[in-house]
């Protein structure tokens, strides 16, 4: 029986699905195949048990497109040694004092990776190693559900519209590194990208909101911007996962459909997962409909 059969893949009923009888490690040839239909149908994908080096988990990652290097967040890049493409996420200190990785213990908000780029990252991939005992959980909420959740009179509204996505601060609320603080999103350094987009494979619609802080509509009076966006953010818990994180979990999600976000936990605590994501295969094309 080939890998790809042997494949199972269990819906969350909301948005993701799990799959399981893959080792990641070692897939290859049908097996990715049938992962990246899988994902491209559920957008989130979920790995349990997993047991992989860093050089297995840029390999898996590969098959998904080229590597992007990390973000630049208010801790700056953090990589294990020798490995430039990995991102380190942990609360951890090293001996001096200095995270070993970015975005703490606290809360992040719903945000999409890296949308302030002008070619923001496809995907992004996240593996366990260490975790505490409660808290830390993250949480997924998709964009095409949120979608088809508006009234059609919205969708009128801001079909053709862009949002400028700010790069100023990153999800942890910490000013990325060489950024100035700004609070006026009408200036602050970011990107537009149209509001509603079409998925280059899949050819599924979705909202592509970015994060909410400093987000802003292009053309609009700052006021109607901030009311507009409160009326599409309504939308955005249509269809949420929350993902209890195990000791060699790998959770693969799609940039484009989807955001996330994490909740705290005890800084006392460790975590320390290690992160991938793919270079953006083209800016976010706008949604004919």
């Amino acid at each position: 029986m080939s890998v790809a059969l042997e494949i199972e893949v269990v819906p969350t009923g909301t948005v993701g699905a799990e799959v399981r009888g893959v080792d990641l490690a070692a897939v290859t040839g049908g097996g990715i195949d049938a992962i990246k239909k899988a994902w491209y149908r559920h957008d989130v994908l979920v790995f349990r048990s997993q047991e992989m080096t860093d050089d297995d988990l840029l390999a898996f990652s590969k098959n998904f497109g080229t590597l992007d290097p990390p973000p630049n967040q208010g801790a700056g890049r953090k990589s294990p040694p020798g490995y430039p493409d990995i991102y380190v996420v942990s609360n951890v200190l090293d001996e001096k004092g200095e995270p070993i990785g970015a975005l703490g213990d606290g809360d992040a908000a719903w945000h999409t990776d890296m949308s302030y780029a002008a070619k923001p990252p496809d995907a992004s991939m996240l593996y366990s190693l260490e975790l505490p005992t409660q808290g830390g959980d993250t949480w997924f909420c998709g964009m095409k559900a949120a979608l088809a959740k508006m009234p059609r009179q919205l969708i009128e509204r801001i079909r053709n519209l862009d949002i400028k996505h700010d790069g100023t601060y990153d999800s942890g609320g910490s000013v990325r590194k060489g950024m100035a603080p700004s609070d006026d999103p009408r200036t602050s350094v970011g990107t537009p990208h149209p509001i509603m987009i079409q998925h280059p494979e899949s050819g599924d619609t979705a909202l592509y909101l970015g994060r909410r802080r400093n987000a802003y509509i292009m053309g609009l009076e700052l006021a109607e911007s901030e009311r507009l966006l409160d009326e599409i953010w309504s939308y955005v818990e249509s269809a949420v996962y929350k993902h209890k994180w195990a000791l060699g979990d790998v959770v693969l999600w799609d940039n484009r459909t989807t955001m996330h976000r994490r909740d705290a936990f005890d800084p006392k605590s460790r975590r320390v997962m290690h992160r991938t994501q793919i270079k953006g295969s083209g800016a976010p094309r706008r949604a004919a409909l």
